[in-house]
C-alpha cells in the first residue's frame, strides 16, 4: 500500500476520486433512463422519498465515518504512531457494527414515521441491510484513504454503482412484471423496491472487494505495526472515548449539511397534499422529476467536489497539526482552483444544453421540458454545492467541525423559512425547492468561507479562482450553444449535435484556459507528482 509522502500529491488523489466519482455518476445516469421507462416519475417519487430518508440515517450511522477516520487515522501515522492508528481502525469497525445495527433495526421498525407518503414505507424497509453494509465499507475506505491512496476506494465506487445499476434494473423489472394485474401506484412501488435491492447489492459487492483489499495489504500493514515500539499504546476505552468525539462532530456536521434535501421534500409534500389539496400520486410525481431528473444531473459535476474534499481531508489535517500552516493554506488554494476550473464549466454547459441533456437521458416527453427547466436553474447549485463541500471538508481537516454544523443549521433553518413561505403565499410549488436550494447552498458557502478565513487567515485568489475561469466557461457556453445550433439544423440529431458541441466546448474552453494563462503551475506539478511509499 502506498502513500503519498509528507501529504503531497493529494490533488493527484483527487483526481484518481473525481475520474471515479464521475464515472459512477455517468453510470447512475445512464441506468436510470432504463429504470425510469420500467418504473415511470411515480416510481421515481417513491424511491425518492425512501432514499431521502435512507440517506438521512445513514449521515447518523455511517456516511461520515470515511471523512472522520481518515483524518484521525491519518494524524496518527504522520506522528508514526502505527500501532495506535491500527488500534483506532479496528476500534472504529466495532463501534461502526453497533451503531449500524441498531440504526438497522430502528428503521425497520420506526422508519414510516419520518416519511408523510406511506407507499414509501417498503421501499425505505428494503434499505435496512444496506444500511448497516454502508458503515463497514465506510470504515475500510477511510482506513485507506487516511494512507493517501484512493485507488481502493475508486475501484470499490465503480463496481458498487455497476452491480446496483445491474441489479437495479433486474429487479425493478422483475417486480413490475410480477404485479402486471395490479395498478400502476402497485407496479411503481415494487418497481421502487426493485431499484432499492440493487443499491443494497452494489454496497455488498464494494464491500467484499474493500476487504479483499484489506486481506492483501494486510501483512505489511502489521509489519508496521509491529516495529512500531516507540510510542505508548492506547486502550479500548481511550480509543472509543476518541471515536465518539471524532465522528459525532462529522455526524452532526454531515447530517445537518444534508438534511436540507429530505426536510424540504417533507415540507413540499406536506404542505400540497394537506394544505393544498394535491394528491399524493401528483406530488409524487412532480418531486421525482425534480429529485430523480434534474437533481441527479446535477449530482455528476458535484461528485469531484466530494472527491477533492476526501482527499483534502487527511492531507490537511497531516500538514495542519505539524503547525504549517502555510502548506495548509497552500493545499486549500490549489483545492479549490481545481474545483472551480470544473465547476464552473460544468454549471455554464448545464444551463446551456439543459433541454439537449434531459432529452438524450429521460426522453420521457410529458416531463421534458419541466425537468428542463428545472435543470437550468438548478445549474448555479453546481458551483454553490462544489465550494461548501469543500469548505466543510476544510474545516473538518483543521478540526473544527463544530463550525460547518451551526452554519448548516442557519442555513437550514433559514431556507426552511422561505420554502413554508414560498409555499403558502406562491404558486411557486416544484421551483420554490429550486429557490431554496439555491439559497441553502450560496449561504453555506458564504458562512464556511468566513470561517475559514478567520480561522487560518486565508485570503483566496478570487481572479485566479473564479473570475477568469468564468470567463472562460462564458466563452465556451457561446461557443458551444452555436456548435450544437448549427449541427443540429445540419444533421437534425439531438444525440450527435450534443456530443459535437461538448467536444467544441472541451477545445474552447481549454484553448482559452492557455490562452488566459489560468492553470497553476503547482497544480500540475502537485497532479502529477509520483507517490512515495
Amino acid at each position: 500500500m502506498k502513500t503519498t509522502g509528507k501529504g503531497h500529491g493529494f490533488l493527484k488523489q483527487a483526481g484518481i476520486l473525481a475520474i471515479a466519482g464521475i464515472i459512477v455518476r455517468i453510470i447512475g445516469i445512464l441506468y436510470r433512463s432504463p429504470l425510469t421507462s420500467i418504473i415511470g416519475d411515480e416510481g421515481n417519487g417513491y424511491y425518492s422519498t425512501a432514499y431521502n430518508i435512507y440517506t438521512i440515517i445513514l449521515l447518523v450511522s455511517s456516511y461520515s465515518i470515511p471523512s472522520a477516520i481518515s483524518k484521525e487515522i491519518a494524524q496518527l501515522l504522520t506522528l508514526k504512531e502505527y500501532k495506535n492508528a491500527h488500534r483506532f481502525f479496528r476500534c472504529t469497525v466495532i463501534y461502526v457494527a453497533v451503531v449500524g445495527g441498531i440504526a438497522s433495526i430502528l428503521t425497520f421498525l420506526f422508519g414510516g414515521v419520518l416519511m408523510s407518503n406511506s407507499n414509501s414505507i417498503i421501499v425505505l424497509r428494503t434499505f435496512v441491510p444496506t444500511i448497516f453494509l454502508s458503515g463497514l465499507l465506510g470504515v475500510l475506505r477511510g482506513y485507506f484513504q487516511a494512507h493517501g491512496s484512493m485507488v481502493q476506494t475508486s475501484v470499490s465506487q465503480i463496481l458498487e454503482q455497476l452491480f446496483n445499476a445491474l441489479i437495479s434494473i433486474m429487479a425493478a423489472y422483475l417486480f413490475v412484471q410480477m404485479t402486471i394485474s395490479e395498478s400502476e401506484t402497485t407496479q411503481a412501488i415494487y418497481g421502487a423496491v426493485g431499484s432499492a435491492i440493487g443499491t443494497g447489492v452494489g454496497v455488498l459487492i464494494a464491500l467484499i472487494f474493500m476487504y479483499a483489499v484489506y486481506l492483501l495489504n494486510k501483512k505489511q500493514i502489521i509489519k508496521k505495526v509491529n516495529r512500531d515500539r516507540k510510542h505508548k499504546v492506547l486502550r479500548n476505552n481511550t480509543m472509543f472515548k476518541r471515536i465518539t468525539l471524532t465522528i459525532t462532530p462529522f455526524v452532526l456536521s454531515t447530517f445537518i449539511y444534508n438534511l436540507s434535501t429530505s426536510l424540504n421534500q417533507e415540507i413540499y409534500s406536506r404542505i400540497l397534499i394537506y394544505i393544498k389539496g394535491f394528491t399524493v400520486k401528483e406530488v409524487t410525481i412532480q418531486y421525482g422529476i425534480f429529485s430523480g431528473k434534474a437533481v441527479v444531473i446535477t449530482s455528476i459535476p458535484i461528485a469531484i467536489a466530494s472527491a477533492v474534499s476526501s482527499a483534502l481531508i487527511p492531507s490537511i489535517a497531516g500538514s495542519y497539526v505539524k503547525g504549517d500552516t502555510e502548506a495548509t493554506n497552500e493545499k486549500i488554494d490549489n483545492a479549490i482552483h481545481m474545483l472551480m476550473l470544473i465547476a464552473i464549466p460544468a454549471a455554464v454547459g448545464l444551463a446551456v444544453h439543459a433541454q439537449a441533456i434531459v432529452q438524450l437521458l429521460f426522453p420521457q416527453a410529458d416531463s421534458l421540458l419541466l425537468a428542463a427547466k428545472l435543470l437550468r436553474l438548478l445549474s448555479i447549485t453546481v458551483i454553490f454545492y462544489s465550494l461548501s463541500t469543500l469548505t466543510n471538508a476544510v474545516l473538518q481537516g483543521i478540526g473544527k467541525p463544530i463550525i460547518p454544523v451551526i452554519n448548516a443549521f442557519v442555513a437550514l433553518v433559514f431556507q426552511s423559512i422561505i420554502l413554508v413561505g414560498l409555499l403558502l403565499g406562491t404558486s411557486l410549488n416544484l421551483y420554490a425547492l429550486v429557490i431554496v436550494t439555491i439559497i441553502y447552498s450560496s449561504l453555506m458557502c458564504l458562512l464556511n468561507s468566513i470561517a475559514i478565513k478567520r480561522q487560518l487567515n486565508y485570503k483566496s485568489k478570487i481572479m485566479m479562482n473564479f473570475g477568469l475561469p468564468a470567463l472562460a466557461s462564458v466563452i465556451m457556453g457561446i461557443v458551444s450553444l452555436a456548435a450544437y445550433k448549427l449541427c443540429y439544423m445540419i444533421i437534425k440529431s439531438n444525440v450527435v449535435a450534443l456530443f459535437f458541441a461538448i467536444l467544441i466546448a472541451l477545445l474552447t474552453y481549454g484553448i482559452t484556459l492557455i490562452l488566459l494563462k489560468v492553470v497553476k503551475k503547482e497544480i500540475l506539478r502537485d497532479f502529477f507528482r509520483h507517490n512515495t511509499k
